[in-house]
């Protein structure tokens, strides 16, 4: 048993490392990656481990295996932009403006009309588990991490309200997506705006409660474009990097 729980660790790292190397740019699209002797030195496991994180990262449509020629990269409209991981190796390394907004309009293509759907679905016993949710979030002894897992919960349980399997399909998603919010800008560190977010969250809910679709899409949209302002706004206050 403990065999095993070291591979699936080693193959949890190799997975990692290698996916953060190819959106960092080390393995640009389209080159061939080191064999597996190469790569057996660099992680320091075995080629079954190897072999197996290739499979993986190929599952995700970030390399495709070739016969005779190798592990390629693939482009990057191949890759699985809703697969957790990728989002969450993107944050790692780094992400500019543009794959924000295009992570905050894709939010909005789905979010809001979540919101509309719990309005017309949630049960009272939903809509008051979301009502503690975002109350729960005013809380002034927040960290940034358990501010972001708070805001997580809300916005998943509104994805459960709206009973749509595909809905919950995407909470890999909005969970990187806000990982990567909290991280370069969390609202814990100033105690009013920890309030204007519980209140924004409230908004949601007071309008699933008086079954208003357009009310809920719109206290929807708001919270995400508030959040995406917010992580602009931390972007363009980074020092500059050397010259």
């Amino acid at each position: 048993m403990m065999k095993g729980a070291v591979a699936r660790t080693s193959h949890s790292q190799v997975v990692g490392e290698l996916g953060k190397a190819i959106i960092a740019g080390e393995f640009p699209v389209g080159a061939t990656l080191p064999g597996d002797a190469e790569m057996e030195a660099r992680f320091g496991v075995s080629r079954t481990v190897i072999r197996e994180a290739m499979k993986t990262l190929a599952a995700k449509g970030l390399v495709v295996p070739r016969a005779r020629i190798g592990t390629r990269v693939t482009p990057k409209d191949q890759w699985n932009l809703f697969d957790s991981d990728i989002l969450t190796w993107h944050f790692a390394v780094g992400v500019d403006d543009v794959f924000l907004i295009h992570l905050s309009e894709i939010r909005l293509g789905f979010e809001p009309q979540a919101a509309a759907l719990a309005a017309r679905h949630a049960t009272e016993a939903d809509i008051n588990q979301m009502m503690l949710l975002a109350v729960a979030m005013g809380d002034p002894e927040h960290t940034p991490e358990t501010l972001a897992l708070a805001d997580l919960r809300f916005h998943l349980a509104v994805m459960d309200a709206a009973r749509n399997p595909f809905m919950r399909t995407v909470g890999s998603l909005i969970e990187a997506a806000l990982a990567g919010v909290f991280k370069l800008s969390s609202p814990a560190a100033d105690r009013i705006k920890i309030g204007d977010v519980a209140a924004n969250h409230m908004r949601i809910v007071e309008e699933i409660r008086r079954r208003d679709e357009d009310g809920a899409r719109r206290a929807m949209e708001n919270v995400i474009r508030v959040g995406r302002a917010r992580i602009t706004d931390a972007l363009g206050n980074r020092p500059a990097g050397p010259a």
